[in-house]
């Protein structure tokens, strides 16, 4: 039998476009430039607006050396439970924790592949990282010290050793229509031109399958309702029985196709409108966020009816370029055309991710640009995202495997990460580049981390802030304002390699009521001028706070009236 080449899917993050390329296909379903309207006032304050994120990969964080799976060379819950102080210790007192607040888990449901998305059991933990009730004790662990746990729910394909695709291979089994068929194979293929028809066993002919992603994970067939009833259960399943607060959701531009076209269709649109109806009635502040790897036009067509959030592509490769080749006018364009496509403030910010040449490397493992990145990430609008390792400055480029390699806790062998044989070795900086060596250096990468995710936290123009780009007399000099209730905020920032003096700084117009003599918060910088004098409409002219701006530095200045 033939089945219509219409179906519902959510991706995979095994075959993506390579980095910087944004892959854009508009459909009915997409807004473009043009018609897009400045959705900036809309406001929506939710939990989290005021959440950093650590995005962890469970595999290569922390074995456990106690309990059933102890130093069997591969991370679990027991040993994520085991630094669970090292993101957040519970104490608002303490500093020498990551002051994190928010966890994604990659995929950690039963399947054949180290990556996890290839699911044989939605509802069953991978046996290598633990059982469900270590899940559940995890939850409990990161509920005392005020962490969410939204896990990577992998919608769009199962594995080829999913018992439903097993069955699904005799076409009178109920489970057929779960996956999409066609007796001949289609000429066409996918969006980056890979092949997408594949035969259940290898053979030369037909029945054949689709799968976006691989012969390895066959797309469900969502036009069938009885698949997007099982996906419900699955959704409900975790928020109610586990407490997690929601999810993330992979390659969500796929998932559905309408004949040939395979990238934000309608149906695509529709279905994710009714899922998101669907898990609010569940657990009302539940979160999503998805990846739709394309421009900012296309991202924000799905938020927020349909995902609660993004990740905002342009605005990471805008933030590495800046840092890179001190790009003030990229970063300015890529930022002021986000705040406007989105809700206020409701797109994830990010530096790089587990699909992607870990930032450090791609900064030539220079970590005066890290530190300019990092508080870039942390000042900006968007709800910051921090993938493991990067507050160290791990560095990994593809394939996929080396940038999921073991966190590096100490300069041992096996880096603290394991006393076995790691299923991954470790990078090969891990002497001096790790977290004990980190911790003890107040200059460090990680200490800056430290004290950026607090400063975000403690300031809310920072964490859901209004946002001004703001005019800079000097190239590589760029800056903005961020403001929220009576806090105002001046952030500058020299993308330069060189110092730069007396550069002055406008903002025609701006948040600004009231403005006292600048207060300097990131680095406790000497201010030697005045309050700037105000125009009438929120802004000034001429304003130069620090006389000399150091290279590569970012400044966070407090105009508050005090």
């Amino acid at each position: 039998m033939i089945r219509s080449l219409l179906v519902l899917v959510a991706g995979s993050a095994l075959a993506l476009p390579v980095w910087g390329q944004a892959t854009t296909n508009p459909t009915p379903g997409s807004r473009s430039a043009a018609t897009l309207k400045d959705r900036s006032s809309e406001r929506l304050d939710n939990w989290w607006n005021d959440t950093v994120f650590y995005q962890v990969f469970v595999r290569s964080f922390k074995d456990s050396e106690t309990g059933p799976l102890a130093n069997d060379g591969i991370g679990d819950f027991q040993g994520l439970i085991d630094k669970l102080d090292y993101l957040n210790d519970g104490k608002p007192e303490t500093t020498t924790d990551l002051g994190i607040t928010g966890l994604w888990l990659m995929p950690v449901f039963e399947g054949p592949s180290y990556h996890g998305y290839e699911t044989t059991d939605y509802y069953k933990i991978e046996s290598e990282h633990g059982t469900n009730e270590d899940f559940k004790r995890f939850m409990a662990e990161c509920d005392k010290r005020g962490i969410r746990v939204i896990l990577d729910l992998v919608l769009n394909h199962t594995s080829k050793s999913h018992p439903w695709f097993k069955n699904a291979w005799d076409p009178k089994d109920s489970k057929h229509d779960w996956f999409i068929w066609s007796d001949t194979k289609p000429e066409w293929k996918g969006p980056w031109g890979q092949q997408v028809w594949f035969t259940p066993d290898g053979r030369t002919t037909g029945p054949y399958f689709y799968g976006i992603f691989s012969s390895y994970m066959p797309d469900l067939n969502y036009h069938n309702p009885d698949v997007t009833k099982e996906m419900n259960k699955v959704t409900e399943y975790w928020l109610k029985n586990y407490g997690v607060a929601g999810y993330r959701l992979d390659a969500i531009r796929h998932l559905m196709e309408e004949g040939q076209q395979q990238e934000n269709t309608k149906g695509t649109h529709a279905w994710l409108r009714g899922w998101h109806r669907f898990y609010k009635s569940v657990r009302p502040d539940a979160f999503t966020i998805g990846e739709v790897w394309s421009s900012t036009d296309v991202i924000a067509s799905y938020v927020p009816d349909q995902m609660d959030t993004c990740f905002e592509f342009d605005v990471s490769y805008a933030t590495i370029d800046a840092v890179n080749n001190a790009d003030k006018k990229r970063i300015g364009e890529a930022l002021n055309k986000a705040w406007k496509a989105y809700p206020r403030n409701q797109f994830g910010s990010f530096l790089s991710n587990h699909d992607q040449t870990r930032v450090m490397t791609r900064f030539g493992n220079d970590f005066s640009k890290m530190k300019l990145a990092a508080s870039m990430l942390f000042t900006q609008p968007g709800i910051p995202f921090l993938y493991y390792g990067e507050e160290i400055g791990q560095v990994g480029d593809k394939p996929d495997e080396n940038l999921r390699t073991p966190m590096q806790w100490n300069s041992e062998p096996t880096v603290g990460f394991t006393k076995g044989k790691p299923w991954r070795e470790a990078q090969s900086d891990y002497p001096s580049k790790n977290v004990a060596a980190q911790s003890a250096d107040q200059d460090s990468l990680l200490n800056l981390y430290k004290k950026l995710v607090r400063l975000r936290t403690a300031n809310p123009a920072l964490a859901k802030g209004d946002f001004t780009l703001a005019e800079t007399s000097a190239e590589g000099v760029y800056a903005f304002a961020r403001s929220e209730g009576a806090q105002s905020m001046l952030i500058i920032a020299n993308l330069s390699d060189k110092p730069v003096e007396g550069c002055r700084v406008k903002l025609g117009g701006g948040p600004f009521k009231k403005a006292a003599a600048a207060k300097e918060l990131l680095h406790n910088a000497t201010v030697t001028t005045d309050a700037p004098k105000l125009n009438g409409r929120g802004g000034f002219a001429d304003y130069t706070p620090i006389t000399t701006l150091q290279p590569g530095t970012l400044y966070v200045l407090d105009l508050s009236a005090r």
